[in-house]
């Protein structure tokens, strides 16, 4: 754990501790070069004894740090000092995803719509950039105070070995949630693996709950494989049609059923809100979905 009012690099001062996770505990500094708040990511301890995974982790960072979008918070720089490895980041003033859908509980459907768009925008220009995220999960998603969605720790998430859903790590143990089946079997993962897990995130934000829990993560990570998931409208009232439809294919166990890219996902969810401003309350017959006057709404 770093000091209180102790430099890095002669640069990076650090003013208090605002988070922990996982792999790294996350401190406020003040850039005295540049003269800006960032915020430093430290790994934890564990983890800057294996070489191994601190070189993975260093390079995935690196290339990372080119990714520049409003929906995606910036990597400034990359570091070491001594056996201390940090990335420098904007600082985001603001929530986390995650906090957001425990104090609001099941959110209106036209929030979880333009928040997955702008999570969806993020991950549509890092697949283009050849970055997949791997860990797409709340907590990996801030909220600022004028609702912009902006997902963090892009690349790192690679650096992780899948076996490490079974250690003793709070954080990675959490990401099994979100997990897709290809990385619970330890398979391939690509673009469509970060569609998967953006659909937990929607599920989760439209009814306050995951799809898949259980009391031990390989427990979970078999129900990602096997398990059926219970529809959101089954859970909560007022659920579009069209948007149950949209979340269910990212979820597709099998890729090749989910959307192609996060492009498409995204004029989806387009579709869907432009036709939800149209017909306003009209989609909805007395709080609860009416299947049959949807039509081709739903086959988006």
């Amino acid at each position: 754990m770093l000091e209180i009012g102790s430099f890095l690099s002669d640069r990076y001062e650090i003013l208090s501790k605002v988070g922990a996770g996982g792999m790294s505990d996350v401190y406020k500094a003040k850039d005295h070069i540049l003269s800006r708040f960032v915020a430093i990511k430290v790994l934890k301890q564990e983890f800057s004894e294996d070489s191994s995974f601190v070189t993975k982790f260093r390079a995935e960072a690196q290339s990372a740090a080119g990714l520049e979008h409003p929906n995606i918070v910036n990597i400034y720089d990359v570091g070491r000092e001594g056996n201390i490895h940090y990335i420098v980041m904007e600082l985001i003033q603001g929530k986390t995803l995650s906090d957001y859908i425990k104090e609001q509980g099941p959110m209106p459907y036209p929030k979880v719509i333009a928040l997955s768009k702008q999570i969806a925008a993020a991950l549509a220009f890092a697949h283009k950039n050849h970055i997949i995220h791997r860990d797409v999960k709340p907590h990996n998603v801030m909220i600022t105070p004028n609702g912009t969605a902006k997902i963090t720790d892009f690349g790192i998430a690679k650096a992780v070995n899948a076996a490490t859903i079974v250690d003793n790590t709070e954080g990675i143990i959490g990401s099994v949630h979100y997990f897709s089946p290809e990385q619970a079997r330890g398979g391939y993962v690509d673009e469509k693996s970060d569609i998967y897990s953006l659909g937990i995130v929607m599920y989760e934000m439209l009814t306050g709950r995951v799809p898949f829990d259980g009391d031990n993560p390989v427990n979970i990570a078999l129900m990602h494989i096997n398990g059926e998931m219970i529809p959101p409208s089954k859970l909560v009232d007022g659920v579009p049609p069209a948007l149950e439809h949209i979340i269910l294919k990212c979820t597709d166990k099998y890729p090749v059923n989910r959307f192609a890219s996060a492009d498409e996902l995204i004029e989806a969810l387009n579709n869907l809100e432009f036709v939800s401003t149209v017909v306003g309350d009209s989609v909805l017959v007395n709080g609860r979905n009416r299947d049959e006057q949807r039509g081709p709404i739903a086959e988006t």
